[in-house]
């Protein structure tokens, strides 16, 4: 675990666990977006001042950015997990059946913080909504990528566009994510997902 000593503000020295504290920061920003979280809200919650936080973690942009790192590795996350299912059929399952889990878990914030930040974002936040749309363009390659190769495995018929169907996936994710955040249960989320995989192409 790794420990960063900083200055309060009466001079004396402060110690603090960084991946905690960017959990704290995550958790905010999953909840309030990135514009609807200011720096007062990251340090009264992180515990920390601002010259700590320039320290540890850059500015708001970068801190926003690292909290998006960890996001996508905690235990639960589900999308690049998937890609290593044997199957098509199997990437997509997983991916829907864990994004129904996740996103509608009451232990956390509902729905994707990447999709909520990205929608909420204004002109002002441009450099952290281009990042995050990135972001969800390496993801649809990815899957792309995957579906071109169970094509090649004789797994996904030729026919189908991988390109489309990829799109396809992540709008329903995204689409997943919005109703999360509106108050929908796994349960709904899962009959979406059920749904879409009853009319997945197989060979």
């Amino acid at each position: 675990m790794t420990t960063t000593t900083s200055a309060t503000c009466s001079g004396r020295p402060r110690e603090f666990c960084k991946e905690e504290a960017l959990g704290k920061a995550l958790e905010l920003f999953w909840r309030n977006g990135y514009e609807g979280t200011s720096l007062a809200d990251l340090t009264k919650a992180m515990g920390i001042n601002k010259p700590s936080l320039y320290a540890a973690f850059g500015n708001k942009e970068q801190l926003f950015l690292q909290t998006i790192d960890l996001y996508e590795k905690l235990p639960d996350a589900y999308f690049y997990p998937a890609l290593k299912q044997p199957t098509a059929y199997q990437v997509v399952e997983t991916m829907l059946r864990g994004a129904a889990d996740r996103m509608a878990n009451a232990e956390h914030p509902q729905g994707c913080v990447v999709v909520q930040s990205a929608l909420s974002c204004s002109d002002a936040s441009a450099a952290v909504r281009a990042a995050l749309i990135e972001r969800r363009q390496q993801g649809q390659q990815a899957l792309q990528q995957r579906f071109e190769q169970a094509q090649e495995a004789g797994d996904l018929p030729q026919q189908v566009d991988a390109c489309t169907l990829s799109h396809y996936i992540g709008t329903v994710l995204q689409g997943m994510s919005v109703q999360a955040n509106n108050g929908a249960s796994t349960a709904e989320l899962c009959a979406v997902a059920e749904m879409v995989l009853a009319n997945f192409p197989r060979q």
